[in-house]
């Protein structure tokens, strides 16, 4: 029983129960113990940016021969089609269920909305941005698609100037400094289930169900888009891997909960990377470079949850979509995906 209560994931799930339980009961006054849920999360993401660099720059710096290339492929194979499967799925499913059907807007517009609204940027312009002219500026601002691709090249470059010299001193050094990035997360994560209480409290002091039951339709929508895609994702994962799927949940319990209440990959990210290596027994060079990319590029739940939104929108408005025009909402999803700062 002791044993059971310790487990992080116990832990963090009971703090959430109790913390939605404390709000309810509190209401507003729960607000006052929102800081330090955000201190918890700012404690996170402020090692984020340090990690997915040493991550990607060792991962590539230390492959050797066509490891790195194959690696590569496969990666972004699976992640970008995984995420025009939840593309897909939300299509059908807003098709099917027609969660902005029946919703009727009649108050006026907000003018300030217009005016944050600049000109679309077209792919080239997304491909563009994709490639920082300061890696300290995208750093500061943590934007993780631009970090990922200096990552990607310098650990390139590191690759050949060790393959070349001999002299690992540099690649040694980042990985060691990714050791004690992870050992200041793990500090930081026996805190967790505090955070996690006071993020919750003060959210179901100020907000209730209320914002749940009135969109009760479009939430259904997207939690049964998550089921399935997860569904079709494990099932992807055990027929190449002969994994146990049975043995998943209690594996990937601590990570799953700390996603659900921070909402965020990226605060989750370091538990995800101390999961696959340590419990599901993924290398870490596997590891270090999939997980890292993957932050940026595999959040399938974002891809189908912007789907549903296009598909909720337009059919609030009555607005009739060709397939052209579906076809290119979901391929803005997926490049949104790509270019969200997590």
């Amino acid at each position: 029983m002791r044993k059971t209560l310790s487990h992080p994931a116990v832990q963090i799930g009971a703090a959430s129960i109790l913390g939605i339980i404390f709000g309810l009961v509190v209401g507003e006054w729960a607000g006052n113990i929102k800081f330090i849920g955000d201190l918890f999360i700012r404690l996170i993401q402020m090692a984020i940016v340090p990690l997915v660099m040493t991550s990607v720059i060792v991962a590539t710096g230390s492959m050797g021969g066509s490891g790195m290339g194959k690696m590569a492929l496969h990666t972004f194979k699976w992640m970008i089609g995984f995420s025009v499967v939840a593309a897909v799925v939300a299509w059908i499913l807003s098709t099917l269920i027609q969660p902005g059907a029946g919703i009727v807007f009649t108050g006026d517009l907000d003018p300030s909305l217009a005016d944050k609204v600049g000109a679309a940027s077209g792919w080239q312009e997304t491909l563009v941005g994709f490639v920082s002219t300061n890696i300290f500026s995208a750093m500061s601002l943590a934007e993780m698609v631009p970090i990922i691709v200096f990552s990607l090249l310098f650990g390139v470059a590191l690759n050949a100037y060790a393959a070349t010299t001999g002299n690992r001193t540099v690649i040694e050094f980042l990985d060691q400094i990714q050791q004690v990035v992870i050992a200041l997360i793990r500090i930081v994560m026996r805190i967790a289930p505090i955070g996690i209480f006071c993020l919750l409290a003060p959210l179901a002091g100020t907000v209730g169900f209320g914002v749940v039951t009135s969109g009760l339709k479009y939430l259904g929508t997207t939690l049964l888009g998550v089921v399935i895609v997860t569904i079709l994702f494990v099932l992807v994962v055990t027929a190449l891997t002969r994994i146990n799927p049975a043995l998943l949940p209690s594996k990937l319990g601590s990570q799953t909960l700390i996603a659900i209440t921070t909402t965020s990959s990226a605060v989750t990210f370091p538990t995800v990377l101390k999961t696959a290596i340590e419990k599901i027994g993924v290398s870490q060079r596997v590891a270090n470079f999939t997980l890292s990319v993957g932050l940026t590029m595999g959040s399938y739940g974002a891809v189908l949850n912007y789907m549903i939104v296009v598909m909720f929108l337009a059919q609030t408005g009555g607005v009739e979509l060709s397939f052209p025009q579906i076809a290119m909402g979901m391929a803005l999803a997926i490049l949104l995906n790509m270019g969200t700062i997590t």
